[in-house]
């Protein structure tokens, strides 16, 4: 994925909110404060007081501070950007009211060509027609500047339509489709003409002309998507509906735009794309347990994945995937709200133990699982000790080793940590937010802004219920400081030359902080006269962009007026950067003495960053620099081979206890092969040489063998042993009655995985299954970052966006009885900044909607990328 489709489209939906006109007024008075983030001294205070005088904020700021005032009557705003670096924004408000038999509805549409300084309505460009809300604007990939919005029209019409646009909304084409669209249309990832959408009625139509027409290709199906070139895989059902035959439907592609079609799998449940990877849920035999089947050849072979096997009870699911491997957790039985996270090798077939009692909760799904995408191989999550509190963890290897967030400097306890000698920093995330603590964000990170990672944090044992601060660190999550008294919304800017930041409050505010070395010192700019009701800040995804939006609104008795503000910075930091403003930084550097010092994953890389005492701005043309160099290989290169694991907190692999002393033989490509290892494997996309390699060996044992249950008439006749295997293997390892269990082989197929793909949205919604919760957008939002089609990111915005909800009974999360999620993250959770709190990306073209209940599968993936 090419650095800048992040930056193509980003969406903020509100919440009954008034708008209609729009007027820009100029900008009230303004004032100038600053701070040291977390200062501890006068001396340390005086370092920024060197820099009074610096900015003229009352004259700069108050001339390039934009407001536009929106009137009338509006039931939610949309807000996308469209394309690179094009200053396109359209803002697109709706408005119904259900009745009995039917819903009266009216949209209208803003364009804006300058970052939001000033708006044009656009409204007769759609004849005034409504626009489906759940739909909102699909925004083209890459710079094409195309656009679809899908007009509501009333079942009794045999067809939809749809306004296109090609040329960055300046014109819209009204088109009569068909079809009535499902959900909404979607884009071919690298060609814009290329669309595919599901029906009302269950049929899968493609468009190769941008929507002009239409070809219905297949009935009764169930989930479609784009695979590489012009391949489209999708599911059908065969018995009236997706929910009658889920766990009976048939996987099929078609390579030629539906002129042909070929069946690649059947008893399906599910399925998904990640990076190389195709991953099914097949039903077995049995009919009550799933395995995953994983393919790179776009299904003409398949493989099972050598996974522990789960019960009915407990799910899996994929927590990041890129080309070389996936990151998957497998639930631990009963309601215990942890499992245990695995990592793959480079074809997904073989896993490593990587992280045990990784906290990812049963029935509310929710995981704290978070890709820092400002260095590379990092990872933060959570688990869940054995005293039920839940602590954050971070790897710097792709989950090759992971370990505690280091404390703060200056940093003290808070009073909730029972032992004081075991501070660390826990970092809040979706979890939190589930829980309506005071975290209006989760932690963030962009590509382009290296190093930087801000996050809600709080200094314990573990994490706190206590009123958050907010933490920053500068080299990708090694070291930490505190950059904000309590909880803020931040966005990242210039590539990390600004961050900005709102306080997080239920008063009406009007005053934005930034900061001009990465959080060290802080400015306060009072950007109205008149307190607005904040309701979140909205930049260009990408972090590219000198300009934000703050968007609130006034009310009074009988009204309300939406009302957005946009800081220009561009002129405050007029002067561009030029070569001396910039310094050499080796990331992974905690050793400068040691010649090993910044190799993971088998080389170094050396940055060039802006140096924090530089006052200058990147710009959008600035480009990550990095030089990379070659590292020898040592036994941080390798994970843990099939049958090992790493005890916490030692960086050596030892035997599984059950496993000790045994070969181990699995099955390959339809051959049984013998594994011999000393319990390493080099990890995928490592890229060290020479050194020290571990021994490993596979040898083929020549016999034949079948783990595709994909296909029927190769599982009944197959002579292979792997069922009576997993029969006798699932009795010994389940019984007490043996005090000391002997396993002669571990046979692949012998522990099989039971995971719960994710239907994904378009699959659940459209049949309503029981059982399953459906996402709304903040849901979304906040845990996939991009649509892999269109960076499109969608949010919803309250008023009163979070709950001052403390859980009292103990001072810090306590899960008594298993873990008892309340619910989805509420709309409110994302109500924070246009692009989503955890900047990963999906591979695939739906959201990453991680597990919800124990009753379906979860596929869904985010980028390890960055």
């Amino acid at each position: 994925m090419e650095p800048s489709r992040l930056l193509r489209a980003g969406i903020l939906c509100l919440l009954v909110v008034p708008l209609y006109g729009f007027s820009r007024e100029s900008a009230f008075g303004t004032r100038m404060l600053r701070f040291r983030r977390g200062a501890e001294s006068e001396l340390a205070q005086a370092g920024c007081d060197l820099r009074d005088g610096v900015f003229d904020l009352a004259k700069v700021l108050g001339n390039n501070t934009h407001k536009c005032v929106f009137d009338g009557l509006s039931g939610s705003v949309s807000l996308s950007w469209i394309g690179d670096s094009t200053g396109v924004i359209l803002v697109l408000t709706t408005f119904q009211v259900p009745l009995v038999i039917m819903s009266f509805g009216q949209s209208k549409l803003y364009r804006s060509e300058d970052y939001g300084k000033t708006f044009k309505d656009i409204t007769d460009l759609i004849n005034n027609t409504f626009i489906r809300t759940e739909f909102g604007m699909a925004i083209g990939p890459e710079n094409s500047g195309k656009v679809i919005l899908t007009g509501d029209r009333s079942g009794l019409y045999h067809g939809g339509k749809i306004f296109r646009s090609d040329d960055f909304a300046k014109n819209f084409i009204l088109t009569e489709i068909p079809f009535h669209p499902l959900t909404q249309i979607v884009y071919h990832p690298q060609n814009s003409d290329f669309l595919l959408s599901l029906s009302t009625e269950g049929s899968l139509w493609i468009s190769k002309n941008f929507g002009a027409k239409w070809k219905e290709i297949h009935k009764n199906v169930c989930l479609a998507k784009w695979g590489s070139g012009t391949t489209i895989f999708f599911t059908t059902y065969l018995n009236g509906s997706c929910k009658a035959d889920l766990g009976l439907l048939e996987l099929k592609r078609t390579k030629d735009f539906g002129k042909s079609f070929k069946t690649i799998g059947t008893k399906i449940y599910s399925f998904g794309l990640g990076g190389r990877f195709l991953f099914a849920s097949v039903m077995t035999e049995k009919g009550n347990t799933r395995r995953i089947h994983v393919s790179l050849d776009q299904g003409e072979t398949w493989n099972m994945a050598q996974l522990p096997s789960v019960g009915q009870e407990q799910f899996y699911s994929i927590l990041a995937a890129n080309d070389d491997m996936v990151f998957m957790h497998v639930d631990e039985p009963g309601d215990t709200g942890h499992g245990t996270i695995y990592t793959s090798d480079d074809q997904g077939i073989i896993y490593s133990k990587s992280l045990e009692r990784h906290f990812y909760t049963t029935t509310g799904g929710e995981t704290d699982f978070t890709n820092v995408t400002s260095l590379r191989g990092t990872f933060i999550t959570s688990v869940l000790s054995e005293d039920n509190s839940i602590q954050s963890v971070i790897t710097f290897d792709q989950g090759g080793e992971w370990s505690r967030l280091r404390k703060p400097e200056n940093a003290k306890c808070d009073s909730t940590a029972k032992n004081k000698d075991k501070c660390s920093l826990h970092i809040h995330s979706a979890y939190s937010i589930s829980q309506k603590l005071n975290v209006p964000m989760a932690p963030l990170s962009e590509p382009n802004a290296v190093g930087i990672v801000i996050a809600h944090g709080s200094v314990g044992d573990a994490i706190s219920v206590m009123t958050p601060d907010v933490y920053i660190s500068d080299d990708g999550g090694y070291t930490w400081a505190r950059m904000l008294e309590g909880p803020h919304h931040y966005a990242i800017l210039d590539s990390g030359g600004i961050i900005v930041a709102i306080e997080q409050t239920m008063q009406p505010i009007n005053v934005i902080k930034f900061s001009t070395d990465e959080g060290q010192c802080w400015y306060e700019y009072v950007f109205t006269k008149e307190p607005i009701s904040f309701t979140g800040l909205a930049s260009e995804p990408g972090a590219k962009s000198m300009n934000v939006s703050i968007w609130g609104f006034r009310e009074n008795i009988l009204s309300r007026t939406w009302i957005s503000y946009t800081i220009d910075f561009s002129e405050l930091l007029s002067r561009e950067c030029e070569e001396k403003d910039y310094t050499k930084w080796l990331a992974h550097s905690n050793s400068p003495n040691n010649p090993a010092d910044g190799c993971i994953l088998g080389y170094k890389e050396e940055f060039r960053r802006l140096r924090k005492s530089s006052i200058c701005q990147n710009g959008r043309d600035y480009v990550v620099s990095m030089v990379p160099s070659i590292c020898p290989c040592t036994l941080d290169d390798f994970l843990c081979d099939f049958g090992y694991y790493r005890p916490e907190n030692e960086s050596h692999c030892v035997e599984q206890p059950e496993l000790k002393g045994h070969d181990l033989e699995f099955c390959l490509y339809g051959r049984q092969e013998r594994l011999k290892t000393n319990g390493y494997r080099k990890i995928p996309g490592d890229k060290c040489v020479g050194g020290k390699h571990p021994d490993r060996e596979e040898t083929d044992l020549k016999k034949k063998c079948t783990s595709d249950y994909l296909n029927p008439s190769q599982l009944s006749a197959s002579s292979s042993s792997t069922p009576v295997i997993l029969a006798v293997i699932g009795l010994m390892l389940t019984t007490t009655v043996a005090g000391v269990v002997v396993i002669k082989k571990y046979v692949c197929g012998g522990r099989f995985l039971v995971h719960r793909y994710s239907v994904l949205q378009q699959h659940a919604e459209a049949n309503g299954f029981e059982g399953v919760d459906t996402l709304d957008a903040a849901a979304h939002a906040s845990k996939t970052g991009y649509h892999d089609d269109s960076d499109e990111v969608t949010m919803k915005y309250l008023v009163n966006s979070i709950v001052y909800k403390r859980i009292m009974s103990h001072s810090r999360y306590q899960c008594q009885d298993g873990i008892k999620s309340r619910g989805r993250i509420p709309s409110s959770s994302t109500a924070t900044a246009i692009r989503p709190p955890v900047p990963a990306r999906p591979l695939d073209d739906v959201p990453f909607t991680p597990g919800m209940n124990a009753t379906r599968d979860d596929l869904g993936f985010a980028s390890m990328e960055g």
